[in-house]
């Protein structure tokens, strides 16, 4: 075999060749494939749809978002605040769970099951807001308590597991 520089990296000696175009790759540059090695332009890399997110779908993603995390924070927040389900306090952090992944499934199923780190971040904010919306109704639920550090960091580990 003959050494020959990489094409993308002219210092790199190579004895790897593309099995598609023969062009010398480096080890940095190659691309494992189920028919054997590529370079980058043969490879055809594109991204799996369910992570490929077009702006309407961001939309529709943060629309139903808020829409699921700010109602049900009020709902929660209204009925423990009419006291029609006191247990909940004790339940609080897995109300507030709960809370997060309905928010995140909302999120999902409103953009089609698609995943990645901008759904990521409109279901934690869109989480977050329906937080504040139960805060606002009830006060002092779970803010700076044990139990609200640990739905706080529960609920942000479940947004980021659903739309991962």
């Amino acid at each position: 075999m003959t050494t020959a520089f990489c094409a993308n990296h002219k210092s790199t000696e190579t004895v790897l060749r593309c099995g598609k175009c023969e062009k010398p790759i480096c080890p940095r540059c190659v691309i494992f494939t189920p028919v054997g090695t590529r370079c980058r332009e043969c490879a055809h890399l594109t991204r799996l749809p369910t992570y490929n997110i077009s702006p309407a779908f961001l939309a529709r993603g943060a629309a139903a978002g808020l829409s699921a995390g700010i109602g049900v924070g009020l709902l929660l927040g209204y009925l423990l605040g009419e006291g029609i389900i006191p247990a909940l306090y004790l339940l609080g952090p897995f109300a507030i769970a709960g809370l997060a992944y309905l928010t995140a499934e909302v999120v999902s199923l409103a953009t089609n099951r698609k995943r990645g780190p901008p759904l990521q971040a409109i279901a934690a904010v869109s989480w977050f807001l329906g937080y504040l919306a139960l805060e606002a109704l009830t006060p002092g639920l779970l803010v700076l308590t044990l139990w609200g550090i640990a739905a706080f960091i529960v609920s942000i580990a479940v947004i980021l597991g659903r739309l991962r």
